[in-house]
């Protein structure tokens, strides 16, 4: 069926299958083609890590890689052989069977719900092109294969990475909602393959003869690359805006077909589905040194004991007793040497690393219910997407934050302009610009008119040392009357855009048309140059359809303005382009066509006598538009040009629909898009001018990038430059908005060129980058925009506790470095008193000279505070403000150490112009070479890179989607929530864990010290003087639960007392929680207590003719109120789950033993504890030693713990 040339044989079409991937339709009669699909995964979908049969082997040899797990199967093991054999083999393998079988039902939990998770997907249906039955068919998912043509309708999801080949849109088009994929909820556009010859008609599935060639799968979502040969040998380049996304959901066609060329495991959605993060926390890194320490310490307590029984069995030469004569003596120690490691396993603590995961799991439950951390606004919680690191909040030193959308609200509001070097004040409309995008945001209903009580001119504007419009952008749409009641006297209306200069003199038209085609060009290109999608909200996910409106508009676009008026009437022009509403308001949507002028309104009316009819008409559809923006900066400057009746009205494919004012809808062809890309720091569109009919570019971006590539005369440059960084300096986002005009050769050639790069599957993205690089050139400067982004609130208060806290901040941004500067006052990160150290450099060795300069300039300062001994170091004083540039040069290996030294004795680091791949270095350097605990924070797809490379890494859920959030540790929704998540419950995390570890440590060393003690009296023979079965669930069971309630609810400090003291932060950094020489305290401790719990019951029952059983149950019984009060006195925090706990373990031990006491006779040879327990409980002795044993034991902890809670709190 299908004429494009195949492979010659199977081998070379598997060879073929591993450089790049071939797709044809799945009923191809081809053979070797349908061998070649089969290679292709299906869309069967399995997250799952086992199966039935794999469960158990793959389930217990990943536990295997714990290396507690196989040294207690090991000593399982071990009891086995009956020369070592401490008691019975069947009770050694309870600890680790436990541990293993808890595990085990842990992880078949998890993956059984992703196994309905799973069932579900891959369930669900969708149309699948059958050629047997020559229409769709209802498939399963999982059926769906390589080639299969698919069918969907509006808002359904995508079931697998497919080529968009028909859109019932006559142009091609389809938008998609890739919420599920990236939590973005703005539409995007995709497009069928260019030149497809099937538009406009019923695809049939049956006449598709042609051959897809792309790459293999890769995890690249923005990335595509292929092409289309058609039978005649016709090839169609193919890119990322031809393919629809598993996961996405269709939302504005009524009917969509596409071609399979990824399915299941191979779709990107699923090859960027890495499932939860998982890093090791600083503390869990310490705690295998601690266990390895607990190793050794075993090693030591076994060799003692081999060697002890090795020369008590020499001391014996005529025993009056049975002594084994026959092994040596040395054999003799080193088979107690393996006996006692297996007596002696509870001191390695396997139920920690369980317990561990347990306490994390209950923190993150209540971090995650606190509901401080909550944002009603939003409905937004934290999230806590990796669980094993809850501890690290409680340790970080240093915080990398982006500016947009982390420090502000990234809820841009257009502010000023500068157009034509002159600068046009907007403080009054910037405000209502912000009520009407807040009630859009609220409401999702655009309103028609916004009332001002504003009067036509602006008096409140700072005047700046540049050439300055006196008048208001608002005053374009004030009533003639209310302005010459201003003034005081009639005079001619020339409009709001005109300088001062040209509105009172008629004598430099010529000026006053060429500022007038500057404004009009500005404005296009504001409503024009974006990927907004125009919708409505009546039905927020259908696209406002334009194909009816072009249709609608019998008029050319060139023929409003005739060429004599474009030419000789500037006036005339001008008031027709931006001609006043109703008095006091300011008409938003909808352009006014009666509104007559002096000097033009006979040519208006007879240029266009049907248009007022024709707009009432779409009056309604104008009133109810709603942009959808891939960023909020797009949405402020579409916005700003709407409310300065410029509105983008429709978009498709091939065109745009915006009306003018005075003229009202145009259609313009759009010709190309040059889209965003952090290289080039710019987009472009490609347009026919809808007034002149040329061909032109226009492009915004960078000022950095812009101004550079622009030639206009000097003076408007050196203008545009002032109010550059005079908006800057107010904390302004600067864009520039440029156009290019193209003859049609020139334009012609380079389409050729562009053509050929976008057909291109290898170098598809460098080629198109030196496509637009080549078209951005000579741009004619037409102005800039100044957006305001607002802190958000309690950001100085946050910045200021985490600084009281010890952690120093840095700020990684991409704006300019004024900008970030005057935010970085604004938000108390840099004071009057703080010194800057700007770091602006031109080349690499003047980098380097400058890096030398300041740090001798800082350790100059240090020396001066040392001398004058006026306390804190000058060195906090010092902000080291760098740019991109610099930062790139300061991050190689030459200058690398001397950026260290400088800021790490600098207060705070501002690097401005940053790249993304820059910030990810800084963390990485910053990191790795001070050894210190890093944080980032960001909420957008440019901060990814640096929140993975910190040690925690934090999203905020702002309004450039969730890519920031779903690559991070935690997810928030304001910056101020990050010190309450830090000062509060990162402290608490990282005591309660400390301590629980010391605490199991401490358990652990002291009850198997009794065991050893005893051996010293039984001739280090590995014998007991307790019951096996208590032995082994002391630790494991009757002491394991109180440690999980201190880990999770002990508090101590107050949550207000934490913030309202960030000091205390950094003290329990600084403090001796958990630090090398604390754990030789603990065990140090362990050892006194099990000391004074062994002797006092071995002196009080001296001389008695107790058994040995009876002898060791006063010392399990004060060994279980030892360890367990010992919990209490750390306790800063008591409560009656605490207490329920605490009876509860005492219940379950003294139940225990009393029920093996009263039943069992031979449960535990060779001993038998029938009776013991209740017998020694019914003398008073045994309550007397139990009692003094354990105030003798605890009172040294209670009086050094009481002591340091008065030092506190003093």
């Amino acid at each position: 069926m299908n004429s494009t040339e195949q492979p010659s044989c199977p081998h070379a079409t598997k060879e073929h299958h591993r450089m790049k991937r071939t797709v044809v339709p799945s009923f191809t009669e081809n053979e070797e083609l349908k061998e070649l699909l089969q290679l292709y995964k299906s869309n069967k979908i399995r997250t799952t890590k086992y199966s039935f049969l794999s469960f158990l082997p793959k389930n217990v040899f990943e536990q295997l890689h714990r290396f507690a797990n196989v040294y207690f199967i090991f000593l399982a093991a071990l009891n086995f052989v009956p020369v070592v054999e401490a008691f019975q083999p069947e009770i050694a393998l309870v600890p680790i069977v436990l541990v293993l079988s808890l595990t085990a039902l842990k992880d078949i939990c998890e993956d059984y719900r992703r196994f309905k998770t799973d069932r579900l997907i891959n369930g669900l249906l969708c149309r699948v092109y059958s050629s047997t039955q020559q229409s769709y068919v209802d498939q399963c998912w999982k059926n769906v294969q390589v080639g299969d043509f698919v069918h969907l309708s509006c808002n359904e999801i995508i079931p697998a990475d497919m080529l968009l080949l028909y859109s019932s849109d006559p142009h091609g088009v389809c938008y998609i909602e890739t919420a599920n994929l990236d939590g973005e909820t703005n539409l995007k556009q995709r497009q069928v393959v260019s030149d497809f010859p099937l538009q406009g008609e019923e695809f049939t599935p049956e006449s598709f003869h042609s051959r897809i060639e792309c790459e293999n799968p890769n995890n690249d979502l923005s990335r595509f690359r292929g092409y289309m040969e058609h039978s005649n040998g016709v090839r169609v380049g193919l890119h990322s805006g031809n393919l629809l996304l598993r996961s996405c959901t269709i939302r504005n066609t009524e009917t969509v077909v596409g071609i399979v060329v990824y399915a299941g495991h191979e779709t990107k959605a699923m090859m960027n589905n890495s499932g939860p993060r998982y890093k090791r926390s600083k503390l869990e890194k310490h705690l295998n040194t601690d266990i390895l320490w607990c190793v050794v310490l075993l090693f030591v307590m076994c060799l003692t004991a081999a060697i002890g029984h090795g020369l008590w069995m020499n001391s014996f030469k005529e025993s009056i007793f049975q002594v084994d004569t026959e092994t040596p003596p040395a054999l003799a120690g080193f088979y107690i040497f393996w006996t006692m490691v297996i007596v002696l396993q509870v001191l390695i603590p396997i139920s920690l690393y369980v317990s561990i995961e347990i306490v994390k799991l209950g923190q993150i439950y209540f971090i995650h219910n606190d509901l401080s951390l909550y944002n009603k606004q939003l409905d937004s919680r934290i999230q806590c997407r990796a669980l094993n690191i809850t501890e690290d909040l409680g340790q970080i030193q240093y915080l990398f934050s982006d500016k947009t959308g982390t420090l502000t609200e990234n809820k841009m509001v257009f502010c000023r302009c500068s157009i034509f070097g002159v600068e046009y004040p907007h403080e009054e409309n910037a405000r209502r610009l912000e009520v009407y995008e807040s009630e859009n945001t609220e409401t999702a209903v655009c309103s028609v008119t916004l009332k001002s009580g504003y009067s036509g001119k602006s008096l409140s504007c700072r005047s700046l040392s540049c050439n300055r419009s006196s008048v208001s952008l608002h005053t374009l749409t004030a009533e003639p009357m209310e302005e010459d009641q201003l003034s005081g006297h009639v005079q001619p209306r020339t409009g709001a855009f005109c300088s001062r200069m040209v509105r009172f003199s008629h004598t430099h038209q010529t000026s006053c048309f060429m500022e007038l085609t500057y404004i009009t060009d500005f404005f296009l290109a504001l409503a024009i140059c974006n990927s907004v999608v125009v919708s409505s909200p009546n039905q927020p996910r259908h696209v406002v359809k334009v194909k009816l409106m072009f249709q609608r508009f019998s008029f050319s676009p060139f023929s409003a303005l005739s060429p004599s008026q474009i030419k000789g009437s500037p006036h005339s022009l001008k008031s027709r382009l931006f001609i006043r509403g109703k008095r006091g308001s300011l008409t938003l949507s909808t352009p006014v066509s009666n509104t007559t002028d002096v000097s033009g309104s006979s040519q208006e009316n007879d240029s266009k006598p049907d248009l007022s009819a024709r707009e009432e008409e779409e009056q309604d559809i104008t009133d109810e538009l709603v942009y959808e923006a891939e960023s909020p900066d797009e949405a402020a400057l579409v916005h700003a040009a709407r409310a300065y009746r410029c509105t983008l009205r429709g978009r498709s494919a091939e065109s745009l629909l915006v009306d003018l004012p005075g003229i009202g809808s145009l259609a313009i062809q759009l010709l190309h898009i040059l889209p965003f890309d952090s290289n080039r720091k710019r987009m472009s569109v490609v347009v026919r001018h809808p007034l002149t009919g040329q061909v032109v570019v226009f492009t915004k971006g960078a000022d950095s990038v812009i101004m550079d590539l622009t030639e206009v005369y000097s003076h408007i440059k050196e203008k545009t430059q002032k109010h550059l960084d005079a908006y800057a300096r107010e904390g302004l986002r600067t864009l520039c908005i440029a156009k290019k005009v193209l003859k049609e050769d020139e334009y012609d050639l380079w389409l050729k060129a562009h053509m050929l790069a976008e057909s291109s599957i290898e170098n598809r993205e460098e080629l198109l980058l030196e496509s637009a690089q080549r078209l951005e050139t000579n741009l004619t400067l037409l102005g800039t925009t100044g957006i305001v982004d607002r802190l958000q609130e309690e950001v100085p208060e946050t910045i200021a506790a985490l600084q009281r806290a010890g952690i120093k901040v840095w700020v990684l941004t991409g704006d300019k470095q004024e900008t970030a500067i005057n935010i970085a006052y604004a938000c108390k990160l840099l004071c009057a008193s703080d010194k800057l150290l700007t770091a602006n450099c031109g080349s690499k060795d003047a980098c380097a000279a400058l890096f030398e300069d300041l740090i001798l300039e800082v350790q100059g300062g240090e020396s001066l505070t040392a001398l004058t001994g006026n306390g804190e170091s000058m060195s906090s004083s010092f902000i080291l403000v760098t740019d991109g540039r610099t930062l790139g040069w300061a991050l190689e290996d030459e200058l690398r150490s001397n950026f260290l030294e400088l800021s790490r004795r600098c207060k705070a680091v501002i690097c401005c112009r940053s790249t993304p791949l820059q910030k990810s270095q800084v963390v990485q350097l910053i990191r790795d070479h001070l050894g210190v605990m890093t944080l980032a924070v960001g909420d957008g797809a440019n901060d990814v890179s640096m929140i993975q490379v910190a040690d925690v890494g934090i999203g905020i859920s702002g309004q450039e989607g969730m890519q920031a959030v779903m690559s991070s540790d935690f997810a928030i929704s304001r910056f101020k929530h990050l010190s309450k998540l830090l000062l509060v419950h990162g402290h608490w995390c990282y005591s309660r864990l400390a301590n629980m570890i010391q605490y199991f440590i401490y358990k652990n060393v002291m009850y198997v010290n009794l065991l050893f003690w005893y051996q010293f009296f039984c001739g280090f023979s590995g014998s007991v003087m307790t019951n096996s079965w208590v032995l082994i669930l002391f630790n494991l069971i009757f002491t394991s639960a109180p440690p999980l309630i201190y880990g999770i609810l002990n508090q101590d400090l107050p949550a207000d007392t934490l913030m309202e003291l960030p000091e205390l932060y950094q003290d329990a950094q600084t403090s001796k929680t958990f630090v090398p020489y604390m754990f030789w305290i603990t065990v140090l401790d362990a050892f006194y207590q099990s000391l004074v719990c062994f002797f006092v019951p071995y002196f009080a029952y001296a001389g008695s003719d107790v058994g040995v059983l009876s002898f060791g149950s006063p010392i399990n019984a004060s060994a279980l109120f030892i360890i367990l009060l010992h919990q209490v006195i750390e306790s800063n925090t008591l409560t009656w789950i605490h207490m329920v706990v605490l009876v509860l373990s005492c219940t379950s031990y003294f139940g225990f033993v009393l029920l093996l006491s009263g039943f069992c006779v031979t449960c535990s040879p060779p001993v038998n504890p029938l009776g013991i327990e209740l017998l020694q409980m019914s003398h008073s002795l045994f309550y007397i030693t139990c009692v003094l044993t354990t105030v003798a034991a605890l009172l040294p902890r209670y009086a050094h713990t009481h002591t340091l809670q008065k030092l506190m709190y003093r």
